[in-house]
């Protein structure tokens, strides 16, 4: 699509927007209500998130005690300001009565039963007050039972150590700009630049004379290829989701304790911050966009997806509810701005623009105008056999989204697109016990799998459709584990697992074995990341889904793939592999496993942390031991190879140099 020519643009290098947290374009003060409209029967409108009874935070969406109370900034999230009936019956679950607000609980300054809003917190910690169980701290920057410890909220790099993160957004030093503070002022003295805006590359001429004064030699400094310029979204699209998180673990791959260490977390989506984060600190970051040789779109699929019911002006409910129609709408609109505001997409029609879906079914909901570029995702999904949507949750659904918004292209193209690892805390332990690394003599397990078999086991999911029954029908066959009716899988076996119970020893289960499930969830699943990380041999069950790099990496000599329709077969399989076969899938898995880990954001934080404590963490001393390529050296060289092989670049007006031996290049 082509835009007018005469309408202003920016481009090269642009005049920052310097978007302060709760302000739109410094300009405007952000009005986000926590509540839905009230009616006669709903004072406080229908159910959201966000909802409160109390003091609405208009900069974010969130609920606080305020004014009047003795912790004006504590948080009365969700239940905690409401009415909540005890259970009809013995073992029922309490209900939460929406429109009914439980003042009496909240802001109360009866001397044996505060409200939440007043309670001291030495007296409820030595018991000497009640106070309503249901109120917490889910809001980033707050620690202790009782929020008294103020903390370090979770920002993009920290905000690269020029800026204060206010909740997930970076209010940057005076000279410093961008979404995490890393962008100086054109007026500083390079020394002060940060590494990955300094030349890195100085190419002296072949003719140069050796041995003499250089002073007068010609020589040409240089970045490396392949450059990223990364957009300057407006904070809608990213750090305003990061700071109106009402539960502090959504979309972050870290948090931070009490004491301002750093405490990783297990969100799967983590993945997107960790890229991010690398793309921002990185030697290929450039901010001259007409060097370029790639613009990535920096959109929070992440928080959105995980925050769509958090806050009114998210606009969920003019989607009919429908996560996938909302984050749709989102990424249409951030295109509709780059479009509006720079001159980069006509060069190429978009095919040198990265997006990343985090999203369980990925690109699936990418709008139809943005489908030449480059889709990062965890869901390879070709529809080669799948050809509709795969979730067993029907917020997430895509199915009802109509052509004229979303076209009719596939979820993921193999020759263009690229499915990453999803992100895994990282796990010093497994790393020092080389779980990895564990030889074949100790994997006695023949094949392992550890997660939800759907409706015939206690608290699995009921959705039939869930994993597209592909988890229901291993467990049919192979369930070690007795289900509702106490029976095991048709072809159970000793050294066969096929269990729904989560065990506390997961990775050291995962490293005792052979063959490891490979399933689908809703959309994907951490499992080829659990184990690969562990050494173990991936069975990739899901017919037509590309895993992790499965377009870039020979699968064949590190993974085996069974057809959903071979299940019943799939131990004859295993068995028939020979023991030569074996050494060698698991010597290649130990070949590649640190592709999996998001090791380049783990040390980026690393460095950040050593800066304020004399001891470093157990996790920053063995992801420092490790040095091979990982997730974002993986990324980065396929951005460099698709630089000089995608054929649509060789017809660019202005082709760059390759860095590369002709003999490295496709011919045609």
């Amino acid at each position: 699509m082509h835009v007018a020519e005469g309408r202003k643009k920016r481009s090269a290098w642009n005049l920052f927007e310097l978007h302060d947290g709760g302000w739109e374009g410094c300009t405007k003060k952000l009005q986000l209500g926590c509540n839905h409209p009230e009616t006669l029967e709903k004072p406080f409108g229908w159910w959201i998130v966000s909802i409160c009874p109390a003091y609405c935070d208009t900069t974010r969406a969130m609920c606080f005690c305020g004014a009047g109370t003795k912790y004006p900034n504590r948080p009365v999230a969700e239940s905690c300001g409401f009415k909540i009936n005890l259970p009809s019956e013995p073992g029922g679950p309490k209900i939460t009565d929406w429109t009914k607000a439980d003042f009496e609980n909240i802001f109360t300054t009866n001397s044996s039963r505060r409200g939440w809003c007043n309670v001291d917190p030495k007296d409820a910690y030595a018991s000497k007050v009640n106070f309503k169980e249901e109120c917490d701290c889910k809001y980033d920057g707050l620690g202790g039972r009782f929020c008294e410890i103020p903390t370090v909220c979770s920002c993009l790099n920290q905000c690269s150590g020029h800026g204060h993160c206010h909740g997930g957004f970076c209010q940057c030093d005076n000279g410093y700009y961008g979404i995490d503070c890393s962008i100086p002022s054109a007026l500083s003295p390079m020394q002060e630049w940060p590494a990955w805006l300094r030349p890195s590359k100085v190419d002296v001429p072949d003719k140069a004379p050796i041995g003499t004064n250089l002073i007068n030699v010609s020589a040409v400094v240089k970045k490396k290829r392949p450059l990223i310029y990364v957009y300057d979204l407006p904070p809608e699209f990213n750090s305003h989701l990061l700071e109106g998180r009402h539960w502090k673990f959504e979309c972050v791959n870290r948090i931070y304790t009490d004491e301002n260490r750093t405490l990783w977390t297990e969100q799967l989506y983590g993945s997107q911050m960790a890229l991010y984060e690398s793309i921002l600190a990185s030697p290929y970051r450039t901010m001259n966009g007409e060097e370029a040789d790639y613009f990535y779109v920096p959109v929070l699929d992440s928080c959105l997806i995980t925050r769509a019911d958090d806050a009114p002006h998210l606009g969920i409910q003019k989607h009919s509810r429908l996560r996938s129609s909302v984050t749709l709408d989102f990424y249409k609109k951030a295109y509709d701005h780059i479009v509006d505001q720079y001159l980069y997409w006509n060069r190429s029609s978009g095919r040198d623009h990265i997006w990343f879906f985090s999203w369980d079914e990925g690109a699936c909901c990418a709008p139809k105008e943005i489908w030449n570029s480059m889709m990062l995702v965890h869901w390879g999904n070709t529809n080669s056999k799948h050809n509709h949507s795969t979730t067993a949750y029907w917020a997430d659904n895509w199915d009802p989204i109509p052509s004229h918004r979303r076209g009719d292209h596939p979820c993921f193209d193999p020759e263009k697109d690229l499915v990453l690892p999803a992100w895994k805390r990282p796990e010093p332990g497994a790393i020092w016990l080389k779980l990895w690394a564990r030889p074949r003599k100790e994997r006695k397990t023949l094949f392992y799998f550890n997660g939800n078999l759907g409706s015939a086991y206690e608290h699995g999911r009921p959705e039939n459709t869930y994993s597209m029954g592909i988890r229901q029908k291993l467990a049919e066959e192979f369930g070690s584990t007795p289900n509702k009716e106490g029976k095991l899988g048709r072809q159970h076996a000793a050294n066969v697992t096929v269990s729904p119970l989560r065990s506390p020893k997961y990775l050291e289960e995962l490293a005792s074995s052979l063959f490891c499930g490979v399933l689908p969830g809703d959309g994907w699943s951490g499992r080829m990341e659990d184990s690969i990380q562990q050494g173990c041999i991936p069975v990739i069950i899901q017919d037509g889904i590309f895993l992790p790099y499965e377009n870039v990496l020979n699968y064949k000599s590190f993974a085996v793939r069974i057809q959903e329709d071979d299940i019943p077969n799939l131990i004859k399989i295993l068995q028939g592999i020979n023991e030569t076969e074996i050494e060698f899938m698991l010597a290649n898995v130990r070949q590649i496993w640190q592709r999996f880990l998001y090791r380049d954001s783990v040390l980026l934080e690393a460095q950040r942390q050593k800066k304020l404590f004399p001891e470093e963490d157990g996790w920053a001393v063995e992801f420092s031991k490790l040095r091979e390529d990982d997730v974002f050296s993986t990324f980065i060289q396929v951005l460099h190879y698709k630089l000089h092989n995608d054929p649509w670049r060789q017809h660019l007006s202005q082709p760059k140099e390759s860095g590369l031996p002709k003999v490295c290049l496709r011919t045609h």
